[in-house]
């Protein structure tokens, strides 16, 4: 019998503008040294698992916060742009505290599968995208453990379709720096989520040895 295939999707570490800004796809930011303590945290709680592949978004901060984790598995990051940040476009730099405030952010919130940012991507084509790269990265390693890197949006997206959540409800889910979440998948099955914003215990339970 074919073993489940583990995806653990990380959210990157914070950065000096996490929490107050929209970041997006703009390069340059880079983890604070808060942030580069949780990727050292996160290398050391994905210990014992029999890490296979390790993928990053191409943005600087995802692959800051995968590179302890590489170095202790004694693998490559590979970056894939299937788990980049969604493209904010005319939002890209924004202080959330401007947007807050403007009709469009009640359907940000509320009803995301209808939004698209301005000269940006829309939440609907970033969820298909995401999905569609995991499914690439499933079948590039079948029955193995692979972690990827990547950013609070494109996960709670990826996660809401495992959990077969409507997408207009994904902002209900938590992806806290440097979290961990984690799915399952086996052949001709729904996919199991395993664990959601995980951001403590050793992760070497998720895959018996």
């Amino acid at each position: 019998m074919t073993q489940s295939t583990l995806i653990l999707l990380v959210r990157h570490g914070e950065t000096p503008t996490t929490g107050t800004v929209l970041p997006g796809r703009a390069p340059g930011l880079h983890l604070s040294e808060r942030g580069r303590a949780q990727a050292d945290t996160v290398s050391q709680r994905l210990s014992g698992l029999p890490v296979q592949a390790i993928y990053s978004s191409p943005l600087e901060r995802a692959r800051e916060t995968a590179a302890p984790s590489a170095a202790r598995a004694g693998l490559t990051v590979r970056e894939e742009p299937g788990l980049l940040e969604c493209d904010f476009g005319d939002w890209t730099g924004a202080a959330l505290a401007g947007l807050t405030g403007l009709p469009e952010w009640q359907t940000v919130q509320h009803n995301p599968s209808a939004f698209r940012f301005p000269n940006g991507e829309g939440f609907s084509g970033m969820q298909a995208r995401m999905v569609g790269t995991l499914e690439s990265l499933r079948a590039s390693h079948p029955g193995a453990v692979v972690v990827c890197f990547s950013h609070a949006d494109p996960i709670k997206a990826a996660m809401a379709h495992a959990l077969g959540t409507h997408l207009d409800l994904f902002q209900r889910i938590m992806i806290s720096p440097a979290s961990v979440s984690a799915i399952s998948y086996t052949d001709g099955q729904a996919p199991a989520v395993l664990t959601v914003n995980s951001t403590s215990e050793s992760l070497s339970g998720l895959r018996a040895p």
